[in-house]
């Protein structure tokens, strides 16, 4: 039996591996086949600490990967297909339960950090423009638009969020919203309304990005009235919402708007999951700051508390 599974191979699961390695917990990392998660598709980062003139996201990530792999972690590129956490029973040394396709491992202690992926607008051209111009984080990208004119695509409270941060760099802010009304609640709308960079058009939605090698314009359809009409603009920010990486786990972990559930009675910022020795960290278990770094973080977090669990079975 394994001393510790990690399933996900993003900043909250490499970090959890770096700290449980050097634990001497000999973790297993099923990085799956695409690992690296969200920052092996972003350009520069330049938010991420120790790096004053900033970093590509792919080498980033391939740093932390390297770093992990040092202390001697078990990292295998394979997709997680099942598991079973219900039928744990360390008295009679059964362990928590994961398969890759007819591979059965088991572990003491489980580590969920399988991430979460931006909600696309699904057009075309979408994913031409990704990293020219089209982001899906203001916080990351918003000073590389210093002097643009932005648009920005969603109508609830972090869509409103990221158009009022995006008015600290951009010449004009456009919000882009299908009804004709916010989902966002009332303090965040008249925060974003009454910001004189900010103007709003209802009842559309983006049907086109145009541009030569980055975004120049987009072509937008009122839906009511199925008109269209042609916006110049530098940057699009999509803003409609994320999609965690949690279908495995529905029917074993208590899950919020498809989020796994983290924190305890004692501790409500504990990592650990609705089962004891199973724990979550970064985007799966985040749908608020949703950064490379606070991943890293509750990485760390994870690997702390499942060190400590560990030891008290033994």
């Amino acid at each position: 039996m394994e001393n510790l599974i990690i399933i996900g191979g993003g900043p909250a699961g490499y970090t959890a591996a770096v700290y449980a390695a050097r634990a001497n917990l000999n973790p297993i990392v099923f990085e799956g086949t695409k690992y690296g998660g969200q920052l092996m598709t972003t350009s520069e980062v330049e938010n991420y600490p120790g790096f004053p003139e900033g970093i590509q996201g792919p080498e980033l990530m391939t740093n932390i990967r390297k770093q992990a792999e040092k202390f001697g972690v078990k990292l295998l590129t394979e997709d997680v297909t099942k598991v079973d956490f219900k039928n744990y029973d360390p008295k009679n040394n059964k362990g928590f339960k994961v398969w890759t396709g007819d591979k059965e491992y088991e572990a003491k202690s489980v580590i969920i950090t399988t991430g979460s992926n931006y909600r696309k607008l699904g057009i075309d051209s979408e994913a031409k423009y990704s990293g020219k111009g089209v982001s899906y984080c203001a916080t990351c990208d918003g000073f590389f638009f210093s002097g643009k004119d932005i648009v920005v695509i969603g109508g609830g409270d972090s869509a409103l969020e990221e158009a009022t941060f995006l008015t600290k760099f951009a010449s004009s802010v456009k919000i882009i919203h299908r009804r004709d009304e916010f989902r966002a609640s009332k303090a965040m709308q008249e925060k974003a309304m009454s910001n004189e960079k900010i103007s709003i058009i209802w009842d559309s939605v983006i049907e086109d990005i145009t541009g030569e090698n980055s975004v120049e314009g987009i072509k937008i359809k009122n839906i009511k009235t199925n008109e269209t009409s042609e916006i110049k603009c530098q940057g699009i920010f999509v803003a409609i919402g994320s999609i965690p990486n949690t279908k495995l786990f529905e029917d074993q972990l208590k899950l919020e708007k498809g989020y796994v559930i983290t924190g305890t009675q004692d501790n409500p910022k504990s990592p650990q999951t609705s089962i004891k020795g199973i724990f979550a960290a970064g985007d799966v278990q985040d749908w608020y700051y949703r950064q490379a770094v606070t991943s890293a973080g509750t990485g760390c977090m994870a690997a702390i508390e499942a060190e400590r669990y560990i030891g008290n079975l033994e």
